[in-house]
């Protein structure tokens, strides 16, 4: 469910050191990027920046890690930007990734549905009015074994483990950072906006299983409105800790096991598995859903109009 945001005076609360790991970070300059990351769709990569959609309508990219997470427990560290010209009305919206496969498009957040792994989803633009009470911007977290889908119609509300609202991360001026981690099978999420010195706790869930071996993308996706989703750095760091009475070892193999997470919501028990309607498209829907009606009403008229005529004339002869 929805956390109440908290001020925190640091992004992480653990015991003992961690170490950037640069074969799964991405930080200036990016032309090349090594052979460690790869990209496609309407991203533009440049020496500042990985724009994985411009501020232009239908657009979708991902940017992937081409290397596998064998660490069981990491934090990333990423500096991004939301923005575009639109005032009131933009999306869609970006996506972190830990999963199975990568670099494939589909309609989440540019990204293929039913994914196996973790989704982290920095939501600009609000799909689903009557399915929620939370504002947007809004970030959420989900995890799944590949069997359930996350429903865009419904900002995937019912397949949340957590999220937060009153994340102003769409600015055209500042830049803005989250902290991703995942330590001793819990699953933080902060963030921190411009030049605010402290984190934000935005959620903390514990009981989260996943493998390693799993590969740390993003994909952004714009519809009838827009946004740039830009990524300015991707700081990934190895966690060490001491273990504590009933944590899991660092030694214990999970590379077979499946992504796991204790829900607080059921998903749906229809999700929807085929294309999002995105940013824009339900009001086009309910319109051409308008005419439609109007022109049964008009044709159902027409054709009574007609019947009453033929028997006046019957009556008349």
């Amino acid at each position: 469910g929805d956390e109440t945001v908290e001020y925190q005076e640091s992004s992480t609360n653990r015991a003992g050191s961690d170490y950037m790991r640069r074969e799964h970070s991405l930080v200036k300059p990016f032309a090349g990027m090594d052979g460690l990351w790869d990209f496609t769709g309407h991203t533009v990569v440049t020496g500042e920046l990985v724009r994985l959609t411009s501020d232009r309508q239908s657009q979708n990219g991902h940017v992937w890690n081409s290397v596998p997470v064998y660490m069981r427990h990491w934090e990333v560290r990423l500096t991004f930007q939301v923005h575009g010209h639109g005032d009131e009305l933009f999306g869609d919206g970006f996506a972190f990734w830990y999963t199975k496969s990568r670099m494939e498009t589909g309609p989440v957040f540019g990204s293929r549905n039913h994914f196996s792994g973790l989704g982290v989803f920095f939501d600009t633009y609000n799909n689903a009015y009557d399915q929620h009470d939370h504002e947007h911007p809004y970030i959420s977290a989900m995890v799944s074994n590949g069997t359930f889908a996350y429903n865009h119609d419904e900002d995937g509300t019912h397949g949340a483990l957590s999220g937060c609202a009153g994340v102003a991360f769409r600015d055209p001026e500042y830049i803005s950072h989250a902290s991703i981690t995942y330590y001793m099978d819990t699953l933080s999420l902060f963030t921190r906006h411009g030049d605010e010195p402290d984190w934000v706790k935005c959620f903390e869930i514990s009981g989260v299983q996943l493998p390693t071996g799993y590969y740390l993308g993003f994909s952004a996706a714009t519809g009838d409105l827009t946004d740039n989703h830009d990524i300015l750095a991707v700081k990934t760091f190895e966690l060490y800790g001491q273990n504590t009475e009933g944590a899991p070892k660092d030694e214990e193999d999970r590379s077979k096991i499946s992504p796991f997470a204790a829900r607080t919501e059921k998903p749906s028990d229809a999700p929807n598995t085929g294309s999002p309607k995105s940013s824009g498209s339900n009001v086009l829907f309910y319109l051409f859903a308008f005419i439609i009606i109007v022109c049964v009403i008009a044709l159902l008229g027409f054709l009574y109009h007609q019947q009453t005529e033929r028997k006046k004339n019957k009556t008349f002869f």
